[in-house]
């Protein structure tokens, strides 16, 4: 196994699980991505739906219930030493449990615990299907102000990788112009113009990817089996944001992957076998409800 891809892919999975911590919640959100069929003839689309439900329950203390699911549909057309069909369709379920509590006018605390089903979802669910994942950090907003800003320090927990130990979090932006703002962060970087009030551009360098229990694992031809999939992709993208009505907004984005590694891992998380690591497309749409 090549160190040096194990190690950004355990810092690609600490990240990519944190992706939403630092920035302000949807209420519902329903999107679809699409990444077509590059040199490595593999194909991956995406549709995700998430539901928040934010209850009050003292002074300006929140506690955030919801759930979010995606279904990937992965596409491998070249051949293979082994069957493939346990690898066309991929279930990834979050129920989130998160509490804010707001301990000063600009400050808050932010507790959150995420427990994970990851799974082809070819057989009844097992213990494999499941893991469960942690957040805490401090959040604090600038509003109605010349120059608002949103900063985020903390630290995350993922349980599905080798290396579990707490990775730090850090995430800024800040509106530094009345038409410009910046994001300052992993696993999100971009700027953003502000054409009036409803129409906004972005460009953003992101991560992107999945972690999935394979019930029934792959025996490649050297006899070791693999018990789970994995995927990791930095991309960068632009896009554009169109507000509806308050905090409610369409968006479309596209864009290219800097680097792309999808691959097959046995017991121990080793790599065992490459699927797909050539660039690709990416395409995603959708519509969102803010907090």
């Amino acid at each position: 196994m090549n160190s040096s891809k194990f190690s950004a892919r355990i810092i690609f999975f600490l990240l990519w699980s944190f992706v939403g911590f630092g920035q302000t919640p949807d209420v519902v959100r329903l999107e679809y991505m699409m990444m077509p069929r590059n040199n490595s003839d593999a194909e991956l689309s995406r549709m995700k739906l998430l539901v928040n439900v934010p209850i009050k329950v003292k002074d300006s203390n929140n506690l955030v219930i919801g759930a979010e699911y995606n279904r990937l549909a992965y596409n491998l057309a070249r051949e293979l030493p082994f069957s493939n069909a346990g690898l066309k369709q991929f279930h990834v379920v979050d129920f989130n449990m998160a509490y804010v509590w707001k301990f000063n006018p600009n400050w808050r605390f932010i507790g959150v615990v995420t427990p994970r089903l990851s799974s082809t979802l070819t057989n009844p669910i097992e213990n494999g299907d499941f893991s469960v994942n942690s957040t805490i950090g401090f959040l604090k907003e600038k509003k109605n102000i010349e120059k608002p800003s949103i900063m985020v320090l903390g630290l995350a927990y993922n349980s599905t990788v080798a290396l579990r130990v707490p990775i730090p979090i850090f995430y800024y932006e800040q509106r530094f112009h009345k038409n410009w703002s910046f994001v300052v962060g992993i696993p999100k970087t971009g700027m953003k113009y502000h054409l009036k009030e409803r129409h906004q551009f972005q460009t953003e360098f992101i991560f992107d990817g999945y972690y999935v229990n394979l019930q029934n694992n792959i025996v490649l031809p050297n006899t070791i089996s693999a018990s789970s999939v994995s995927s990791s992709a930095a991309l960068v993208t632009v896009g554009y944001q169109f507000k509806l009505a308050a905090s409610t907004f369409v968006y479309a984005y596209a864009g290219h992957t800097v680097f792309q590694d999808g691959v097959l891992r046995d017991e121990e998380r080793n790599d065992i076998f490459t699927l797909n690591d050539n660039p690709s497309f990416y395409f995603r749409t959708g519509f969102r409800i803010g907090l």
